[in-house]
């Protein structure tokens, strides 16, 4: 894995409004989970603000918007976010893949159907959300996705002890999503475009209840092309499934109810961001031979700061040896303490 801290994730900024705009205009419809207003956006880095700023104990409605940041140039090339509590002004709605279990006695019949149940199980969680990165460059995705892990790990008040992600649903090359023509379509009575429109990158919990079934879908009953697309992940999802599986997180039994794409789970202490981070203290390069790559914090809430470095390995050390780059990139000096975490 190439390294440069010159890649920067740091808070969203309000000056970086224009440029969230375009990133969300580049953004394949449907696929990624971006508010997409100017209005929407504007709203995500208000609120983001007013969470870096807030002195909190217990997570509440807290969500947290990250960029990634060129800051040689100071384009930006991505952006991420982190809700404390997932459904914190209501609910957050999902399918539960379930088993069902029939019996006949009389006709000594035994099988099991798989059944789809609206529940809310996944409310409360901190949910990773509004992922995208323009280009397919896998050092930037990582850095990205698991900076926003970090900042939990630098501040872990701030969030609760499981984590999920919500992954897009195989769509095909005009956008249809084969999972809601055969369900969402049936009640919403919409294409799956406008339904996006509509909810503009969220999952509005109101229009859920009013509409979605409440009673489980038989699994069988849905079309083949629906059934094959429940559980897997759209071809632009593969890059971030495969940063969060090696991060840690596991597919379960809930999938998305808009377009079927799986979500994935954790526990913290699942996660590497957790268990793999250390801490050190900040010193010159000295001339040793960088022969590991680690993901690097500064400790600070308000003015988080994370980029990926070579450095010397850290396991018998107390100390991390870091580029004036890198340094910069921080915010950070010499005898500061940072935190790090091998990839």
């Amino acid at each position: 894995m190439t390294t440069s801290p010159m890649l920067l994730v740091r808070p969203a900024a309000e000056a970086d409004i224009p440029a969230l705009v375009k990133l969300a205009a580049g953004a394949t419809a449907g696929v990624h989970s971006l508010p997409i207003t100017h209005a929407a956006i504007a709203d995500s880095v208000e609120r983001s603000i007013a969470s870096f700023a807030a002195e909190v104990d217990v997570p509440a409605d807290e969500t947290y918007t990250f960029v990634l940041e060129d800051s040689r140039s100071g384009a930006l090339l991505g952006t991420a976010a982190l809700a404390a509590t997932a459904g914190s002004n209501g609910t957050f709605f999902a399918f539960r893949n379930d088993v069902i279990q029939q019996v006949s006695r009389d006709l000594d019949i035994r099988h099991s159907v798989r059944a789809l149940t609206l529940g809310s199980g996944l409310t409360g969680h901190s949910q990773l959300s509004s992922f995208y990165v323009a280009g397919t460059d896998p050092t930037s995705a990582a850095l990205l996705s698991r900076a926003r892990l970090m900042f939990a790990a630098v501040a872990p008040q701030r969030f609760r002890e499981r984590f999920f992600a919500s992954l897009a649903g195989i769509t095909d090359s005009a956008g249809r999503s084969p999972f809601w023509e055969a369900l969402g379509r049936k009640f919403f009575q919409i294409d799956f475009h406008e339904a996006e429109r509509l909810i503009d990158g969220g999952r509005n919990p109101s229009l859920i209840i009013e509409l979605m079934p409440h009673y489980p879908v038989y699994v069988p009953l849905l079309p083949e092309d629906a059934q094959a697309a429940m559980g897997q992940v759209h071809a632009e999802g593969e890059l971030p499934l495969q940063i969060l599986t090696d991060e840690g997180f596991e597919a379960d039994e809930f999938i998305d109810i808009f377009d079927g794409g799986p979500i994935l789970q954790a526990h913290k202490h699942a996660l590497r961001a957790f268990t793999g981070s250390r801490q050190r203290r900040v010193m010159g390069c000295g001339g040793r031979a960088a022969n590991a790559t680690y993901l690097v914090s500064n400790l600070s809430q308000q003015q988080f700061r994370a980029v990926l470095c070579a450095a010397p390995a850290i396991d018998a050390s107390d100390s991390i040896a870091l580029s004036a780059d890198a340094r910069r990139s921080l915010q950070v000096a010499h005898g500061d303490t940072v935190h790090c975490v091998k990839l």
